[in-house]
């Protein structure tokens, strides 16, 4: 799947969670900015995503087999809260109040992106 899509697609999973999960906001009233925001934040998880979550997986191998990869939930939330984090480092308006917010803001960030990649097609990670 092309970067831009991509994005686009984490932005849009990234929308349903702040709607879904108390906890995850985004804080800017102008409709540009929030478009803009939640692009940034698209790009932003998928950094973050493409280059920790690999190296977690390998260091962390062994937690992945002897938990069935249920850690990967963890994984996820943990990414997705240094994600909150790194965005507010940058400025930009996105916050994760804690680690049940990033939980299941991930559950949702991972169903709504699998959901929508079945649709528009292109690689699965």
């Amino acid at each position: 799947m092309s970067i831009i899509l991509r994005v686009i697609v984490n932005a849009i999973a990234l929308w349903a969670a702040v709607l879904l999960v108390d906890g995850i906001e985004v804080t800017t009233d102008n409709t540009a900015a929030m478009i803009l925001t939640y692009l940034g934040i698209g790009a932003l998880f998928g950094i973050v995503n493409a280059v920790i979550k690999p190296v977690v997986k390998t260091v962390g191998c062994i937690f992945y087999i002897v938990t069935l990869g249920l850690v990967a939930l963890v994984v996820n939330a943990l990414l997705l809260w240094f994600t909150g984090w790194l965005a507010g480092a940058l400025g930009i308006p996105f916050t994760i109040d804690g680690f049940w917010a990033a939980f299941w803001g991930s559950i949702i960030v991972a169903v709504v992106s699998w959901l929508l990649s079945l649709f528009v097609g292109g690689d699965d990670d």
